[in-house]
């Protein structure tokens, strides 16, 4: 649909009096559609003649120009300032008038005039008539005529640069707290600490009530006083009983239970849970018995990460004289010696790795080994050993080896070079009896692993005795 243009027009011509006018008339235009609308922000092409002696008169001078209207519909331009196409506006004869104006709009920013419209030049624009006129003295002043209306609000104008930042102000006060963060995750375990003294034995409790008296069995017969009366002797060992005549009795478990109990090597320097207790167990499998417990333990495992179960930490071939506590201090100072006269760790950091210089590889063989821990009639294992209890196991790492018989617990080691305690509850490390070159051979299980293999002698280990 085509659309009808409407054009409201302001000339604006301006001359000083003592200076040269200058050549352009300024001029405005309110561009509105047929429905009154104002058409804004929009690109038009205009072509601007200058006709003499009547609105159909002969073209004096002509140009193109291409304005666009603001947000108001307003287009504003400099006649005489386009692109000429005809004529010279700078030597139009002003005095031979009358002059009108004739505009000619595209609305689309092109040369399609569809909008015409003329409108004759009054008295202002005459003011370029005075500034080519003979006279160099100007007349009187003319009356003030009435203000004329407002013209359309121009463009705004760019923004000016940032001015320079202002000083800073005084600090405010302090906000409000904020609400209390989440509390976060808790951290791991710390270290077991060391296991208290053992207290004292309780007092013996009160004695029972003696209970009531049985019924007399039946008497027997008489015997023969010839024949039946012997006199009964009986044997150093308390399990034989020997007759007059000659024969004698046998008498089952008499040994055995005179048998003295089993003792730990004289001078043994305990940790703080005592000596362990011994406590037999048997695997079914391979009929070799073992204590129940590790060296220093206060009880069997009752899983595989039983604080109360990991026990004590030994180097290779030292006997019980306290180095083996966990909480022990530790020297740099190596041992000449089989018995360093301390209880000190002995911190190790040079080949080959032995807390005693020279090496002695005959210091834990056998129940007599010269520094055997265990209670007389228990050793350290073998190799062999250790790889038979292995092969009883229905899964070959720390799980096998709690589900074990022996209900080995992972109790971790002691570090050769500072004497930091690692790996509890992770790993399982045991001494054997056997040495190995300038190590020892010790047995270890972990997540997903349990083998034999060798590490020297400063480190600590634990230790799980068995009965010879």
């Amino acid at each position: 649909m085509k659309r009808i243009f409407t054009i409201g027009a302001v000339i604006l011509v301006s001359v000083c009096v003592f200076a040269q006018a200058p050549q352009k008339m300024s001029y405005q235009a309110v561009i509105r559609n047929s429905s009154n609308t104002l058409v804004i922000n929009t690109q038009v092409g205009m072509q601007i003649s200058i006709l003499q002696g009547a609105a159909g008169g002969t073209a004096v001078y002509a140009e193109t120009q291409i304005p666009t209207t603001n947000t108001n519909g307003l287009a504003s331009i400099e006649i005489g300032g386009g692109t000429v196409v005809s004529g010279n506006f700078s030597t139009i004869d002003w005095a031979n008038g009358p002059y009108f104006i004739k505009t000619e709009t595209d609305p689309a920013g092109g040369t399609n005039y569809t909008i015409t419209g003329t409108s004759q030049l009054l008295s202002v624009p005459y003011a370029m008539y005075a500034a080519n006129s003979g006279s160099s003295i100007p007349g009187p002043q003319g009356p003030q005529g009435p203000a004329g209306n407002d013209g359309a609000p121009g463009p705004q104008g760019p923004i000016g640069a940032d001015g320079p930042q202002g000083p800073q102000g005084s600090t405010g006060a302090p906000g409000a707290v904020g609400p209390q963060g989440q509390t976060g995750a808790t951290g791991p375990q710390g270290l077991q600490g060391a296991i208290g003294t053992q207290g004292p034995a309780g007092v013996t409790g009160p004695q029972g009530a003696t209970g009531p008296q049985g019924t007399t069995g039946p008497q027997g017969p008489q015997g023969d006083p010839a024949s039946d009366d012997q006199q009964l002797a009986v044997s150093a060992t308390g399990d034989t009983l020997f007759l007059q005549n000659g024969g004698f009795v046998i008498i089952p478990g008499i040994s055995a239970a005179n048998a003295p109990l089993p003792q730990y090597p004289a001078n043994s320097v305990f940790c703080a849970s005592g000596p362990t207790a011994i406590v037999d167990v048997t695997n079914p499998t391979t009929g070799a018995i073992w204590m129940d417990r590790n060296l220093g333990a206060t009880q069997a495992a009752t899983s595989s990460i039983d604080a109360n179960a990991y026990g004590d930490l030994y180097q290779w071939g030292r006997g019980s004289d306290g180095h083996q506590c966990r909480n022990s201090p530790t020297t740099i100072t190596l041992s000449s010696s089989d018995q360093p006269g301390n209880g000190n760790f002995i911190l190790v950091n040079n080949s080959p790795g032995d807390w005693r210089s020279p090496q002695n590889n005959n210091l834990w063989q056998g129940v007599n080994g010269v520094n055997n821990p265990c209670p007389s009639g228990y050793r350290l294992p073998t190799e062999a050993e250790f790889e038979t209890e292995r092969l009883s196991w229905s899964i070959n790492n720390k799980q096998g080896a709690f589900a074990s018989a022996l209900k080995l617990p992972v109790a971790g080691d002691r570090d050769i070079s500072d004497g930091s305690i690692g790996d509890v509850g992770i790993n399982g490390t045991y001494w054997s009896s056997i040495a190995i070159g300038v190590s020892s051979k010790f047995f270890s299980f972990g997540i997903s692993w349990a083998d034999m293999n060798f590490v020297p002698r400063g480190s600590g280990l634990s230790v799980r005795c068995i009965k010879d």
